[in-house]
């Protein structure tokens, strides 16, 4: 298998830490122990922990105003990889890549594959893109893509997705995602039910042409390009268009999508219940979509949101299969930084929600006690759970420390060389 950085540069910081991380290690699964909590089980967890990268995290970010892109930037998919073999290695939790067309589009996907299978790399979701219109295509966008009042704008929306699906294939995937910007930026532009029931004919237009072991996740985001109204605009309309849709068609939360103060916890439960919960786009969020670097600024959310998936997980509801990946614009961070670190800290936050007392917190909801089920909750949360992490990586050859780790390989600097600025905008504005 190829490696994105030398094994023994890999090596050799380990060897400087592996002492001390074995020292705090035992300290800490002395503590759990005596809660009767096995720390090695908990660790096995952590190293079975996956969490897919987006193809185009890998690039600098930007907003509607400017961006500014840092150096050794990746040109294409087959740098994006390279990159995203760096993750993974560092972090042993990142193993699978979802990839953006055409963004992403070769001439030959299994010269892609073979590249991708060398660093020891999936495919997850594949996304399609109707949100803008590209240089040889026939019909725009402007006003809409699946919902668009032309029926032949929709049919050429259609049949780009039918060709994400082919693409997907030939990569191994079994997911597609769907999201659309559709909607209205002035009262009375659009006709709301009718651009639903465009909506509807469409998915399912898409779905039919679906692989039957696939899945066809649907985004849904309240605002942005369309600030009056959009057509999947938070998770009640993508519920309602998943079931009305088929079976495999399930909701697909990302975790700035949604109004403020919106309780998303609440909204994955109930997905969970109705069998609708098709995977998360993780990051982080202040004011709106930010897109910003997930437990970056709402940890504790984080945690509740993964304790009702760690809930599914220990009562073993059907249906239960989410699919977990990253999506972040980095504006002012090296993006492979910010998806290691990002990648690691969706991760505490599983292991985390692992150790609340599940019992003692059904007993505490049951007797209708609400500051010790509270409790409950943030004495799982306020454990540092950094060694079983580090231990983790550490069993499965990865980085204990990946930011120093990949600051000393020199592999940005050393990607600047390999990868001279042309200009441009070479990974779009996320």
């Amino acid at each position: 298998m190829k490696y994105a950085i030398q094994p023994d540069v890999l090596s050799a910081h380990n060897d400087k830490l592996v002492s001390d991380l074995n020292r705090d290690f035992e300290v800490l699964g002395e503590q759990l122990s005596r809660k009767g909590v096995d720390i090695n089980a908990l660790t096995e967890k952590a190293q079975a922990f996956d969490i897919a990268v987006p193809s185009w995290g890998t690039g600098t970010g930007g907003t509607r105003f400017a961006r500014f892109p840092g150096i050794g930037e990746p040109r294409n998919i087959f740098e994006k990889v390279e990159d995203c073999a760096v993750i993974h290695q560092l972090s042993g939790c990142a193993s699978a890549i979802s990839p953006h067309f055409p963004w992403d589009v070769v001439d030959d996907f299994s010269e892609l594959k073979a590249h991708s299978d060398s660093y020891g790399l999936s495919w997850s979701s594949v996304n399609s893109n109707t949100f803008q219109d590209q240089p040889d295509q026939a019909q725009s966008y402007k006003y809409g893509s699946l919902t668009h009042t032309s029926a032949a704008v929709r049919e050429q929306a259609i049949a780009h997705n039918i060709q994400v699906i082919e693409w997907g294939k030939q990569l191994g995937s079994d997911t597609l995602t769907v999201w659309v910007g559709d909607g209205s930026n002035h009262p009375g532009q659009q006709h709301f039910q009718r651009a639903f029931e465009r909506y509807l004919d469409s998915a399912k237009a898409i779905y039919a042409a679906l692989p039957g072991d696939w899945e066809m996740h649907l985004e849904h985001k309240v605002f942005e390009p369309a600030f009056y109204s959009t057509v999947i605009q938070d998770w009640g309309s993508n519920i309602l268009a998943a079931m009305e849709t088929g079976e495999r068609c399930k909701s697909l939360v990302d975790l700035g999508h949604h109004a403020p103060n919106v309780n998303i916890e609440m909204i994955v439960s109930r997905l969970i219940q109705f069998k609708k919960l098709g995977g998360f786009h993780f990051n982080d969020s202040k004011y709106g979509d930010d897109d910003l670097d997930s437990g970056s600024i709402h940890p504790y959310q984080q945690f509740l949101i993964f304790n009702e998936l760690v809930d599914a997980e220990h009562r073993k509801q059907p249906g239960f299969s989410p699919a977990y990946m990253l999506d972040q614009s980095h504006n002012v961070t090296d993006p492979i930084e910010s998806l290691i670190n990002s990648a690691i800290e969706v991760q505490r936050s599983y292991i985390k929600a692992l150790l609340v007392d599940r019992t003692a917190l059904e007993g505490y909801q049951q007797d209708n006690d609400a500051l010790m089920a509270s409790n409950t909750l943030k004495e799982a949360f306020n454990v540092d759970v950094s060694p079983i992490l580090a231990m983790a990586r550490y069993r499965k050859n990865a980085a204990i420390n990946p930011l120093a780790t990949y600051r000393a390989s020199r592999y940005r600097e050393q990607a600047a060389v390999a990868r001279p600025d042309a200009g441009g905008s070479r990974s779009g504005i996320v």
